[in-house]
């Protein structure tokens, strides 16, 4: 049997084809060719089409098909990763309303924050372990406050994985995992929220259906089988949001085991048996793909939205006609600390570790004469890993003390620059991975439909390529501190 993974990012959607007697990768894919366009028409604001996203996924698929290494009519499952935190809603035809809000979409921070001023009397930290904050029951909130005529034609609410899902089944379902990211399960009672249903005023028959994270969301529809050559046996075996996905395809199930990835966005995913929540909720606690009520085990979740896209954005103003392996190569030039130059990766939105602040993006100390590009894409580099440890330091206060962390061999972890510089400021070893989370997608799928006897032979073919070990420790922490500052003054003013 052949398997179909499917990452639904900001920037593009990728397809990987794994073989299940190899579980090698034959292909992958992306589409569009350049990134995807982020709605944003008033400032915070960050939305996209969801039927674009159906649109690129077939587009996607279809290009993997013209490459002839495989039969499409031998896959049998399809699994899905997504952006999490996202809001799609649909009539009752399944079509969408409005365009989806996105993750780094920042319009309902003060409508969670009043929620959780009114909620925290009810101890919701110690049953959500999360403030409502930004996440997708605030964002269907502001859409019932601020388009009440749309909102009553709402039929349900999904998460952007579930959307896809539902292109391709026709049918309409969640899981726990995905719920939770909505800020949508109260974990000491093991059931749907609602406490903040009540609060927000949403009706629970908006709430999609919930299914195991491992399970059949569906058959694929005939006329999408049709349109892009499969099997009508197929079924969508597996969905889960792109962070715990990552770690899922990194083989981190099990308390102590971490995570991270440094693409649109940057995360660090810890994975522990506790009920760990920060008071602050500056990190955030999730169901993991294999929570149950019997395995408790939850995703610890930092994540800055300003990495990998600050990257992009020093590359489109300051680097055209080089790539982003010609960048790293002049960077690597450039001694550790940037000759004094420092960034700090915040201008895209609202920060979850930030309290929800929007500190923007800052080159600081440029020296007209002393500095030149290359300084400011190493001080990118340097300033996103100092990000990283920020966070880091935030989840060692809440007791998750990573002594290794896995990564994908891919993004901002493709750079040496960036690999010496996470691995020198946080302290902590890097093992990388060739993997990706269109791969670990379709190895979800594969569990899902019970082609592997166990996770093991699901993950036989994950092969670590090499380990990046800290070094120069005492000047990172040196620059860190100084970065520290920066940030500190930027944070009170």
């Amino acid at each position: 049997m052949l398997l179909l993974g499917i990452d639904l990012g900001t920037s593009s959607i990728k397809v990987s084809v794994v073989d299940t007697a190899t579980n090698n990768k034959i292909i992958s894919t992306s589409f569009p060719e350049s990134e995807a366009v982020i709605l944003s028409d008033r400032v915070g604001w960050a939305e996209q089409d969801p039927a674009t996203w159906w649109s690129y996924t077939k587009t996607a698929i279809k290009k993997a098909h013209q490459s002839g290494l495989y039969n499409p009519k031998d896959i049998g499952a399809i699994g899905i990763a997504y952006q999490m935190h996202g809001l799609v809603v649909v009539d009752k035809t399944q079509q969408p309303l409005r365009n989806a809000i996105i993750w780094c979409d920042s319009r309902a921070v003060e409508l969670g924050n009043e929620a959780f001023s009114q909620l925290q009397e009810q101890s919701f930290l110690s049953t959500h372990l999360n403030s409502p904050g930004n996440f997708t029951a605030s964002k269907l909130a502001w859409v019932k406050q601020n388009e009440p005529e749309l909102y009553e034609q709402i039929y349900k609410f999904m998460l952007p994985g579930d959307y896809l899902s539902m292109c391709f089944t026709g049918e309409i379902n969640s899981n726990v995992s995905s719920i939770s990211e909505g800020v949508l399960w109260n974990f000491q009672e093991y059931s749907l929220s609602e406490s903040l249903l009540r609060y927000y005023g949403i009706a629970e028959s908006l709430v999609p259906e919930l299914l195991p994270v491992f399970s059949t969301y569906g058959n694929i529809r005939p006329a999408v089988a049709n349109e892009l050559g499969l099997s009508s046996n197929v079924v969508v075996s597996f969905k889960a949001g792109d962070q715990p996905n990552n770690a899922l395809s990194l083989n981190v199930f099990e308390p102590g085991e971490v995570a991270a990835t440094a693409g649109t966005s940057g995360v660090i995913y810890a994975v522990t048996d506790k009920l760990v929540y920060d008071h602050q909720s500056r990190v955030n606690t999730f169901a993991h793909v294999n929570y149950q009520d019997n395995n408790p085990n939850l995703g610890v979740l930092l994540c800055i939205n300003g990495t990998g896209i600050q990257n992009s954005w020093l590359k489109k103003i300051t680097a055209v006609g080089y790539d982003y392996p010609q960048i790293n190569k002049f960077a690597a030039n450039i001694p550790i600390g940037s000759e004094g130059v420092q960034i700090l990766p915040f201008g895209n939105g609202a920060e979850r570790m930030l309290l929800n602040k929007t500190v923007h993006g800052h080159i600081e100390n440029l020296d007209f004469v002393r500095h030149d590009a290359a300084h400011l894409w190493r001080a990118a580099q340097e300033g996103i890993a100092f990000a990283f440890r920020y966070g880091l330091d935030i989840m060692r206060e809440n007791g998750i003390q990573p002594e290794i962390i896995r990564a994908g061999h891919a993004n901002l972890f493709l750079s040496d620059v960036f690999q010496q510089s996470f691995a020198g400021a946080t302290g902590v070893p890097v093992e990388l991975y060739d993997n990706d989370g269109s791969v670990g997608a379709a190895l979800g799928a594969g569990i899902g439909v019970g082609i592997y006897a166990n996770r093991k032979e699901a993950f036989s073919g994950l092969k670590k390529q090499r380990t990046v070990e800290p070094t120069q420790v005492d000047l990172y922490n040196e620059l860190y501190h100084k970065w520290k500052k920066s940030l500190a003054y930027k944070l009170s003013n």
